[in-house]
This record gives C-alpha cells, structure tokens and sequence, in this order.
C-alpha cells in the first residue's frame, strides 16, 4: 500500500504524530493508499521551513522564478499519463478527462503564471507638476491555499502558481480525499530542484491542519476554495488576525434557456453543464430553466441524451461517467434524490445507484439523474448537491426567470442561451452572478478574473487579481 508523504523543507515526511489516514479508491471503495493526519505541528515546522526560504525567494529576478514555474510544468508534462491515471483513481474522474482536461490545464497554470509575472506591472501616477506617486508591490511572506477535492492538482496549481510568482513561499493543504497529485507534484519539485521551502504541501483533515494554517500568525493570506460552510469557518478564524482571504465557494448556478436559442449547442452543453465531473463541479448548472415553448422538445431530447450515458469504469476507454469522491458524498446525492421525491419532484431517469460489474461492483457511482415537477424554492433548487443530479423547469417570462435565477444565496456561475443580443447582456447584467457565460459553459481565459458573490465567495482569481492578491501595495510619493 502506498503512502503520501508531506513534503517540507525539500523533504518527503510523514505526520510528525506518526498517524496515518485510509485513502479508498472511489471505484472500488478499497483502500489503496495512506495518508499523513497532520496537524499544527507539521504545520509549524512548514512554516519555519517557508520562512527561511522566503528572503532568498523573494529576492529572486521574476525572470528567474518564471524559469522554475516552466520547470515544474514541464515536469508534469514528462509524467502526464501518470499524473493522469493518479487523479482518476483518486477521485474516479474518467482517465479521458484527467488526461485531456485536469492535466493539461495544470501544466497551463504554471506556464501562464511564468509568462504572467514577467509582464506584471504597477502603477505610477503623476499629480501636475507637484509630486509622482509610484506604487509597489511586494510579496506577502508565507501564504496557505487549501484545495478541493474536485479538481486537485488543477485548483492547486490554480493557487499556487501565481503565488510562487510573486515571490511568496507557499504552505498548502491538498484535500486529504484526493492527495495523490499534490504527492507526484512534490516529486516532481525535488526532481528539479526547487529551493527547499519555496513550496511546502501538509496533507490532513480541515480541523487540523486547514485550521492551524487560518490561526498561524506567520500565514499572511489564505486562499481557499471549497464549501460554505468551510470557507466561513476560515473567515471566522482569519479575520482578527486581519489575513487577506480569497475564499471561492459553493453554487447553485442558473442554466437559462430561451426559446430563441440553437437548439443543439444548448442542449449538448447542457449536457455536459450538468454532469460533467459527475456533476462534482462548483461551475456546473444543476437549475436549469427553459422557455416554455421549448420545454417539451428540450426536455424529451435531454432525458434522451443523459440516458446515453455511460457509468463505468473510470479506467476504460468509452465511460463518461465515474464514481463519486467517497461513501459519504455518495450518501449525499442519493438523500437529495429521496428529498427531491419527498418534495414533489419526478425523476425522468437516473435516481439510483448505477451497477458496474467486475472490479467497480462496490464503487459508489451514481446513475445521471433528471428532476421535474420542483419548485424554483424548495431545498432540492436551493442547495449544492454537487452531483450528477439536475432539475428542469419551464419559464413563461424573462423577469420570470431572472427572479427565479437569482432567489438563491449562491452567486457563482450562470450560463444564458439566447441569439437576441440586447437580452443576452441586458439579462447577464441582471444575474446575481460573479461569471455568466452567454452561449457557452467553461470557456475560460486565464486572464479574466474568476469568483462569486454573496456566499459563493469572496474575492477574486485568475490573471492580474491573482498576481495583486498575492502582493502589498506601498505607495510612493515623491514632491517634485
């Protein structure tokens, strides 16, 4: 059985209390693997190790630290089908999405944020003749990121790239559910020789290691992604130390379709919105609302496709859908499947738990699952089942709809179908909604910035917010 170590200082460790976490594989539910349980102490010693390292790294030309985030990603790069295959048993992701998706889009955060950091620049104002303001921007010092167990090496690599960048040392926690890459990822920063200390990965549970990294004087900043519930406990516990936080959380996102739209792009991306990653994506579009003189036709085109679905195994060429990340989400989906029932809703497919012969006959896959006949307002469209389950529903009107879009506490993501131009900005503008997409779903530029609203986060990521986040502004005036 293998075990994940901590990497810290440049050095692959386990918990300092000796203890160790089972890890199972999704599909099989069979234990495969250990993990370090954590705690402050193994966070301390991080912390130190990141704190030495921090006035040579930050002293480090941005030319040269662009040159090292180049040279992880090209690590990753060398050992692609294993980092591939890592993710998808990790969390029973099919391997065809780990490999085209999760990986690639890993290597791509590290490249961005090496070009990013060498284009960087900051502000210089002059008042009349009087005075020039100038502004710098220095790095923070040790800085936490807390993954999720979604995306794993996307979303930390997502975090730490642009932290790396500007010039801070890095304390982070993978999620103990999916730690895997984050342990290839260590390997591959020994292999090219990244100074000990710049980056340090404790893995464990929340409550211990996330919520030393939130009380630790000597983290400057937290960048979190995850749920709520999580991220206001992190807030709670940061804020009087006055950290800086970037806390990117849960959605319930809005899928609308007008009766305008094309019919087959909308249909098949709302497919995909839906389910992909078994649904176990914070951007995906678990509501979706349709107009009602296309409802029906949508509706029976959509039962048709999400049938078609294959549930298999995550290894084998052909499967669309994999398992789900534990036993304990598992439970979940399928309780909000029994409460969607208790709340009047119809299944039109799905439901069950889906049967994998062969080695997966005890994984916790879940069948694609299609919902009717629910209210915009009952618990099932309010909260985040963050699984392969979806609700549709007709709208007559777009003040309708839009009331119906925004009556959740979430604000992450929304997608909008409609070729009547003047709508679609004049409804986007209306969302409660920190990213809407109009005619498409997941399309990102690395560039803009990314986060929600209300208790979907706060915050921003991506591009220059990224790179800004991760430094503090000094300003200079000079009387002329």
């Amino acid at each position: 059985m293998e075990k994940v170590l901590n990497y810290i200082g440049g050095e692959l460790l386990p918990a300092r209390g000796g203890a160790w976490l089972d890890k199972p594989e999704p599909a099989t539910a069979e234990t495969y693997a250990q993990v370090p349980d954590s705690d402050a102490a193994d966070v301390q010693r991080a912390v130190e190790a990141a704190a030495r390292a921090f006035p040579a790294w930050a002293a480090t030309p941005a030319t040269e630290r662009s040159r090292w985030l180049r040279r992880i990603a090209d690590g990753i790069r060398s050992r692609l089908d294993a980092f591939a295959r890592a993710e998808s048993i990790d969390t029973g992701k099919p391997l065809s999405v780990a490999s085209t998706v999760d990986i690639p889009r890993s290597i791509l955060n590290f490249e961005f944020f090496a070009d990013a950091v060498t284009q960087f620049s900051s502000e210089a104002h002059q008042t009349d003749d009087v005075a020039l303001n100038y502004t710098l921007r220095a790095p923070l010092g040790v800085v936490g990121c807390i993954s999720p167990w979604n995306l794993p090496l996307y979303l930390l690599s997502w975090k730490i790239a642009p932290a790396l960048a500007m010039g801070n040392c890095v304390v982070a926690k993978p999620s103990e559910v999916t730690p895997m890459t984050a342990y290839l990822l260590a390997q591959v920063c020994r292999d090219v020789g990244l100074p000990p200390g710049v980056l340090n990965l404790v893995h464990g549970l929340g409550p211990k290691v996330g919520a030393a990294m939130s009380e630790h004087p000597d983290i400057s900043a937290i960048s979190f992604t995850g749920s709520t519930r999580t991220g206001a406990e992190i807030a709670r516990v940061a804020a009087p130390a006055f950290k800086k936080l970037s806390l990117e959380m849960g959605g319930k996102n809005p899928n609308v379709v007008f009766a305008d739209c094309d019919f087959d792009e909308a249909l098949a991306t709302t497919l995909r919105s839906s389910f992909a990653n078994q649904g176990q994506i914070c951007l995906c579009g678990p509501r979706i609302f349709v107009q009602r003189p296309l409802y029906a036709r949508f509706k029976e085109a959509l039962v048709e496709r999400t049938r078609a679905l294959k549930v298999g195994d995550p290894l084998e060429a052909g499967t669309d859908q994999g398992a789900l990340v534990s036993q304990q989400h598992f439970d979940k989906v399928l309780g909000y499947v029994s409460l969607a029932k208790q709340e009047g809703g119809r299944v039109l497919t799905g439901g069950q738990r889906a049967s994998v012969p062969g080695r997966c006959r005890d994984g916790w896959f879940v069948e694609p699952t299609l919902l009717e006949g629910l209210d915009a307002g009952c618990r099932t469209n309010q909260e985040e089942i963050f699984g392969p389950v979806a609700s549709i529903m007709p709208f007559d009107s777009e003040d309708e709809v839009l009331a119906w879009a925004n009556a959740t506490k979430y604000g992450l993501a929304a997608s909008v179908w409609t070729q009547d131009v003047k709508r679609a900005h004049r409804f986007a503008s209306r969302l409660h909604s920190g990213i809407v997409w109009v005619n498409t779903w997941m399309l990102r530029d690395l560039r803009t910035p990314f986060g929600g609203v209300k208790d979907s986060g706060v915050g921003r990521e991506g591009g220059w917010d990224a790179l800004r986040f991760f430094t503090e502004p000094k300003n200079i005036c000079i009387k002329l």
